[in-house]
């Protein structure tokens, strides 16, 4: 069963809905309001009297003029404001005692001023209750200082002020609403950004991990292949290499595929990133491989942050992996790893002479499997999501530098524009 006050709330959304007639419907209690006003006698001493007298047809008339024009008061509140103060001023200057016109004016003032800036507010509102206030003590049989006159003047000014309230409640409440729903898109789209860059991570360190450890794999196996029926021991020592790189490339895949767990998953792994402190292990698994590999230099400072240290172990990583699959047989590396300043340099050198399809420049574009792939791709978005830099290409004389200036004090997750010097070369 419909209550009154669910009935009430129906009526005023609909209301709301449909502002014409919800206008419409004002438009009717103000003239009904006037023409009730307008049988009223001010009458002296005990206050207005009820049924002394009747109002002229003239002024009924501009009742009904002024009552229509407010059904307008939203499209075109200047215009109805004009039209609902001249009918009240006529009023004032031809009947005598007035009839209440003014509360059409009243309305149309409130809308205005709701509707508006504050300086177009005071200088319409001041207007029309100076004009108005003046017919009123000027063409009036009462004295000016009657309370008639001085209700045109509060009357009017009240509008004023609480359209005024109104409007700058509303933009108050629009602009919490505004910030309300841009907090919400930022925090949307940073979450989006987050997830992103995490997608990327994940991918980099599997593209890393997969592209070491299988072609250390690919190159013992090969090993063991051609040695197997002249010399099983060197096949046997080829195979426990191969065992242990595939040992090694499913724990780092364990802990990379770990991290799309759910965070509650008692089998998360709880190993720590590779770092500098196990170069001299991802050295040998090379030497094991069949590449002669020196350290020139290595950092034995205090442990790098975890993100730099990382981004260091990968640099090296993808190097080394680089110059065995295509710097050619008798190949060798040198890596150096030393601090300067408050920034951490690490640089991969080979004296390979690989084939021109295994060393493709920028220009070429090529993404087959010998050719240009991910592999720089992804350790200069690794340096530069750090705000570091890397540059790679050919050297003087023959062989590959690799480059990379990591800030030690590095912010993550605001990835700058590689430097021009980023992109000299490009090997996978």
């Amino acid at each position: 069963m419909t209550t009154l006050p669910s009935g009430f709330a129906r009526a005023r959304h609909w209301l709301r809905d449909h502002p014409l007639a919800f206008d419409a419907t004002l438009a009717f209690c103000v003239l009904i309001a006037m023409i009730c006003g307008s049988f009223a006698d001010p009458g002296e001493g005990h206050g207005p009297t009820f049924g002394t007298r009747t109002p002229e047809a003239f002024s009924v008339l501009l009742m009904v003029l002024a009552a229509s024009t407010l059904v307008l008061r939203r499209r075109r509140p200047m215009a109805v404001l004009a039209v609902t103060g001249v009918l009240t001023a006529t009023e004032y200057v031809f009947m005598d005692p007035p009839a209440p016109v003014v509360m059409s004016t009243v309305i149309a003032l409130y809308t205005v001023a709701s509707r508006t800036d504050r300086p177009t507010t005071w200088r319409v509102g001041l207007l029309t209750m100076g004009i108005l206030t003046v017919a009123a003590m000027v063409f009036g049989s009462t004295p000016w200082y009657s309370q008639e006159n001085l209700g045109v003047f509060a009357w009017t000014g009240m509008a004023s002020a609480g359209g005024d309230a109104v409007r700058s409640r509303r933009a108050f409440v629009d602009a919490i609403r505004e910030r309300a729903e841009r907090a919400e898109r930022t925090r949307e789209e940073e979450a989006r950004r987050r997830v992103a860059e995490e997608r990327l991570r994940i991918a980099r360190d599997l593209h890393d991990v997969v592209a070491h450890h299988i072609a250390l794999v690919n190159v013992q196996a090969g090993v063991a292949a051609h040695v197997m029926d002249k010399r099983p021991d060197q096949a046997k020592e080829a195979l426990a290499h191969v065992r242990d790189a595939s040992r090694s490339a499913l724990n780092e895949l364990r802990v990379t595929v770990g991290l799309l767990r759910q965070s509650g998953d008692p089998e998360a792994p709880t190993e720590p990133a590779p770092g500098l402190a196990v170069l001299d292990e991802l050295v040998d698994t090379f030497r094991n491989a069949g590449l002669p590999v020196e350290v020139a230099g290595a950092d034995r400072g205090p442990r790098l942050p975890a993100a730099v240290d990382l981004a260091a172990y990968r640099v090296i990583q993808e190097a080394l992996t680089n110059v065995r699959k295509h710097a050619g047989a008798g190949a060798k590396a040198e890596v150096s790893v030393v601090r300067v300043g408050n920034t951490a340099e690490i640089t991969v050198l080979d004296n390979g002479r690989g084939s021109a399809a295994a060393h493709p420049g920028p220009e070429s574009g090529t993404g087959a499997p010998d050719g240009g792939g991910h592999g720089l791709l992804g350790m200069r978005e690794r340096v530069t999501a750090l705000g570091g830099a890397l540059t790679a290409g050919p050297r003087y004389g023959g062989g590959f530098r690799v480059h990379a200036i990591l800030p030690i004090g590095a912010r993550t997750g605001e990835p700058e524009p590689p430097g021009p010097a980023a992109a000299t070369g490009e090997r996978r």
